[in-house]
C-alpha cells in the first residue's frame, strides 16, 4: 500500500505539471504535448492532478474530453482506491 501511495503522489504531480507545461506552450504557440498524453497520465492515477491543472492553470476546461473525462476517471480512482483500502 505504501507503493501505490508514493505512486500516486507521483504520477498527480507530473499530470499536474504536464498540464501547466501544456498551458505555457499553448500561450507561446510552441509544440504542445498531444491529448492522449495528458489523458494517459489521468487514466493511469493521475486524474487528481490533471483536475488540480485543469482548474489552477485553467487549461482544457473547455474541451468536453477533458471537462467530463477527468472527472470520471477521478470518480473510478476514489472508488477503486475505497475498496483497496477496505479489502487491505
Amino acid at each position: 500500500m505504501k507503493y501505490l501511495l508514493v505512486y500516486l503522489v507521483i504520477i498527480n504531480a507530473l499530470t499536474c505539471l504536464l498540464m501547466l507545461v501544456d498551458k505555457i506552450k499553448a500561450i507561446k504557440q510552441w509544440w504542445r504535448i498531444p491529448e492522449k498524453v495528458l489523458l494517459g497520465c489521468c487514466a493511469i492515477g493521475g486524474s487528481l492532478g490533471g483536475m488540480i491543472g485543469m482548474k489552477l492553470f485553467r487549461h482544457k476546461t473547455l474541451h468536453a474530453k477533458f471537462a467530463i473525462g477527468i472527472p470520471v476517471m477521478l470518480a473510478l480512482h476514489v472508488v477503486l482506491l475505497v475498496l483497496l483500502v477496505i479489502r487491505f
